[in-house]
């Protein structure tokens, strides 16, 4: 594994962060009020998507751990493919894909959700959607934390092993 490989878990890491930093900031906090920003306002679906990417870029550290050359167009699929195909062989926990999944699902989610709502939001969406992703977002992190913790345990393992 070279430098850059290794860039990928910290980011993977950073997402973490990100996503931890987003759901505090969603809660009605004193950070709030530094940063000026109203109280309604919710960043869950972003928590969501970092969490995503969190999962993605661990994924993604895996791959390239074990010597699999990552596309530059199509990686997302590209990934997600590779990772399912050696948790189905079982040399990866079948936990750790379906959390892969589902984070996979709520992020393509979003993306549908912006693209076929863009047009057809109302005051009702702006106010109530944000807050129902609470709930989710508080999974997607817990799920980021388990996937990147154990890729990364997986990883260092097999490094020793070679």
């Amino acid at each position: 594994m070279d430098l850059k490989d290794e860039l990928l878990i910290k980011r993977a890491e950073h997402e973490i962060v990100a996503s931890e930093l987003l759901y505090k900031l969603s809660e009605d906090s004193p950070e709030k009020t530094i940063l000026n920003v109203s109280s309604g306002t919710t960043f869950y679906s972003a928590v969501i998507s970092h969490a995503y990417y969190s999962i993605f870029y661990a994924a993604k550290y895996y791959l390239l751990s074990r010597k699999i050359n990552i596309p530059e167009q199509g990686q997302h699929n590209f990934v997600y493919q590779k990772f399912k195909k050696f948790a189905k062989t079982g040399e990866l926990d079948k936990e750790l894909l379906e959390i892969y999944e589902d984070a996979k699902i709520k992020a393509e989610t979003l993306l549908l959700i912006l693209e076929n709502e863009e047009e057809k939001r109302t005051e009702y969406t702006y106010k109530t959607y944000p807050q129902a992703n609470k709930e989710p977002a508080e999974k997607s992190i817990e799920n980021a934390k388990f996937f990147v913790a154990h890729i990364k345990k997986f990883v260092e393992l097999k490094s020793k092993k070679e």
